[in-house]
């Protein structure tokens, strides 16, 4: 049995206004998207991607049904940008990870690809790259044209070949990853990999062992490195995986037929990114950059070709279609909306990110006042109650003697009176007439009111006995 821990964290970054990542972490699947498309549109293609692919799996929670996932949510993408003006041209990168089981019983955890968002494995403290970009300056990398260092400040590094939504069919890279304990998978958009090297990377997954400390650090990293894109990270630790010693971590790639079966495209190789060197097998170079043999349509965020039909580098991401050709990047005017139809990018509030990424919420000032009010409530009725009901004084006999009580006679709602003062003075020393009013209780508005009463009670009686005349106090 396999059993995972995972970590998410996410980040607008410094330069953007708007966070267009989702990602999702939950016991079994794992996936970042990044969104792409102008306006909202990337936010919106990247939202309906992690949706499509979690209802779409849970029903199939297998490589065939990863595969399928992805198949769904290209559609429900490519199907809203048709359909809403404001969304033409939407797409949005997906990498995902999810565990079922192999056709041999063993618990595998089938990796899928579209785009630019990467999978990195860390095994026995190494940590290599599985996924391979979809993008013009990594498929140059790819035929031998292109050296990585090239590739990382070439001017086509954002314009990516594959993308889910922007075409009724995508293709779709996928592997079946055979882990070990103690080996760590890492998913993360290129706002990571654009700012922090796979050096670096490797640092962090092996200094932190908490995969959430780890997916905080790796995106602060990205942030104190400029933080020029949205940055996500999800990292899955195997705490229970392969327990043969002499067997190593395996990924394989494979294809998924149309019976639904998986087959290994390369049976007995780790096809982690085929980078052949100068001695390897080479294909047709691409044409020259200022070629115009072949128009290949960009759907991106604003961007505009320079005068030599080039496109300016402003961080954004491209699409195009993959072919090995000359590109000249001409955006349509059907994907040119007016600036009045464009909408104000709409910022996450923490609410909805601590609800995205399922983080328990926090107990604020504002929280602990809200509690606080409800409880206040009952606690000021309560108050109100008691002051009424012990708001008043009043003459009574007690056992043959005149006597003071605080409260209402009989009691008030559970607050029954005190007795304060049994004085010295009996039914003897008072007039008789005055008993009857004495046994019916008579209230006073203080304590010193009901003594005063008590005491010109005793001193009527008194005077009487004696004739004088009385003088009341």
């Amino acid at each position: 049995m396999t059993v995972l821990r995972s970590g998410l964290a996410t980040d607008i970054g410094r330069a953007r206004q708007s966070n267009e990542d989702r990602a999702a972490a939950s016991d079994t699947l794992f996936a970042v998207a990044d969104g792409m498309g102008g306006a909202r549109g990337g936010e919106v293609a990247a939202r309906m991607a992690i949706e499509t692919l979690q209802a779409a799996y849970e029903r199939n929670p297998t490589i065939a049904g990863l595969r399928e996932a992805f198949v769904a949510a290209n559609g429900a993408i490519w199907e809203q940008s048709v359909r809403v003006d404001g969304l033409r041209g939407m797409g949005t990168t997906l990498t995902a990870a999810g565990l079922s089981v192999g056709a041999d019983g063993r618990d595998v955890i089938g990796l899928a690809n579209v785009g630019d968002s990467r999978a990195y494995l860390m095994s026995g403290g190494a940590v290599r790259q599985i996924t391979a970009d979809h993008s013009l300056a990594e498929e140059r990398v790819r035929h031998g044209e292109m050296t990585e260092a090239e590739a990382e400040v070439h001017p086509h590094r954002h314009i990516l070949t594959r993308a889910l939504g922007v075409a009724p069919e995508v293709d779709i890279d996928l592997w079946e990853l055979h882990l070990h304990t103690g080996d760590r998978l890492l998913l993360c958009s290129d706002g990571l990999t654009n700012e922090v090297n796979v050096e670096q990377i490797g640092q962090v997954l092996r200094s932190e062992h908490d995969p959430r400390k780890a997916a905080r650090a790796l995106v602060d990293r990205a942030n104190a490195h400029g933080g020029s894109d949205n940055v996500t990270v999800v990292v899955v630790d195997i705490l229970v995986g392969e327990a043969e010693p002499a067997r190593s971590s395996s990924v394989a790639r494979v294809s998924v037929d149309k019976a639904g079966a998986t087959r290994l495209e390369e049976p007995g190789r780790d096809p982690a990114v085929d980078r052949p060197g100068p001695a390897g097998p080479r294909t047709p170079p691409l044409a020259p950059e200022d070629a115009t043999t072949t128009t290949i349509t960009a759907v991106h965020r604003g961007l505009a070709p320079t005068a030599g039909g080039s496109v300016a580098d402003a961080g954004e991401e491209l699409f195009v279609a993959a072919a090995p050709v000359a590109i000249q990047t001409v955006p349509p005017p059907e994907y040119r909306e007016p600036e009045r139809e464009r909408l104000p990018p709409v910022r996450e509030t923490r609410r909805e990110r601590r609800q995205r990424l399922g983080v328990p919420r926090r107990i604020t000032v504002r929280v602990i006042f809200f509690f606080l009010l409800i409880l206040a409530v009952p606690a000021g009725a309560v108050a109100v109650v008691r002051w009424y009901a012990l708001d008043n004084w009043y003459v009574a006999i007690d056992h043959g003697n005149l006597a003071v009580y605080q409260g209402r006679p009989g009691g008030f709602l559970g607050f029954q009176p005190k007795l304060l003062d049994r004085t010295d003075v009996t039914t003897k020393e008072v007039l008789a007439f005055r008993l009857r009013d004495l046994r019916q209780t008579v209230t006073e508005p203080s304590l010193k009111a009901a003594e005063r009463y008590i005491a010109n009670l005793h001193r009527e009686f008194l005077a009487q006995q004696s004739s004088t005349p009385l003088t009341r106090l």
